[in-house]
């Protein structure tokens, strides 16, 4: 017989959102194991608190790197989705719904000018000469290194030495730390949005996009080689929320009976 459920979506946070238990969602009609800490829930509850008028917010996440960042060009991601085709550099483009993107002062700051970028607005076909966009899942520090420098190479056993980034924000985000905030006591993962040279990737067996540099590079050509292959121009980040599937025993008026036999409504809880 099908066993209903009760859905637990956990993040870090005070507040509770509720919802009652639909008889016919049962454990056997969800995708995966019927436990799954691991999964997301969509970007779209994400609170308003994630984005540049939070002060205290940014001073956290971003302390020393305001010279760095272009506030112009922050967009917001988390309310929106569009499943339409779009490219970017002549490879296929998804936007990172579901996130917020602060943007980095990229414009004017490489030799060869701005054309990599592509042109400005929102637009589904790609612009000629721009490069395609890429990601890459990393920890709060890491990006915090990167947007003040520039990437490091470092060994990989999946994709050799370099600087490996993939064109699908999933898989992205599986590589991305999770890191909590003490401003607002929520749970956040960070992934870097870039513009990838075509010319100077290799394309890794896994679907990785490798930058390759060689072990006995020196700093300074490495420098070199990583500001004309790989160049960030957003962080992404985004709320943490957990989604957690507990088989239950529902009758007809939707109480849901828990195991030291008391009794509540079925729920949808978050701690934001």
């Amino acid at each position: 017989m099908p066993r209903p459920v009760i859905l637990k979506i956990h993040s870090v946070s005070t507040r509770t959102l509720k919802t009652r238990v639909s008889d016919d969602l049962t454990a056997e009609t969800l995708p995966g194991p019927v436990d799954r800490p691991e999964s997301l829930a969509s970007g779209a509850a994400a609170a308003a608190d994630l984005d540049s008028s939070s002060p205290s917010l940014l001073k956290e996440l971003f302390v020393g790197l305001y010279e760095f960042l272009d506030p112009r060009y922050d967009h917001d991601f988390r309310h929106g989705s569009d499943s339409s085709e779009c490219s970017r550099g002549g490879e296929p483009y998804s936007r990172p719904w579901g996130w917020y993107r602060f943007a980095l002062k990229v414009l004017d700051e490489y030799p060869d000018g701005n054309t990599w970028l592509g042109s400005d607005g929102r637009r589904s076909e790609s612009s000629p000469g721009e490069w395609p966009v890429s990601f890459h899942g990393t920890s709060i520090d890491g990006a915090r290194g990167i947007a003040s420098s520039h990437y490091r190479a470092e060994p990989n056993q999946v994709c050799g030495h370099g600087i490996s980034s993939t064109p699908d924000i999933q898989t992205a985000e599986r590589n991305a730390t999770t890191f909590r905030s003490d401003k607002t006591g929520k749970s956040y993962r960070v992934v870097m949005q870039n513009r990838i040279n075509p010319q100077k990737r290799v394309l890794t067996e896994e679907g990785y996009w490798l930058i390759p540099v060689p072990e006995e590079t020196s700093a300074d050509q490495e420098k070199r080689t990583v500001e004309a292959s790989i160049r960030p121009y957003g962080i992404l980040i985004k709320e943490r929320w957990v989604l957690q599937v507990y088989p239950t025993t529902v009758n007809h008026s939707h109480s849901v009976q828990t195991g030291a036999g008391e009794s509540s409504s079925g729920s949808l809880t978050g701690e934001v």
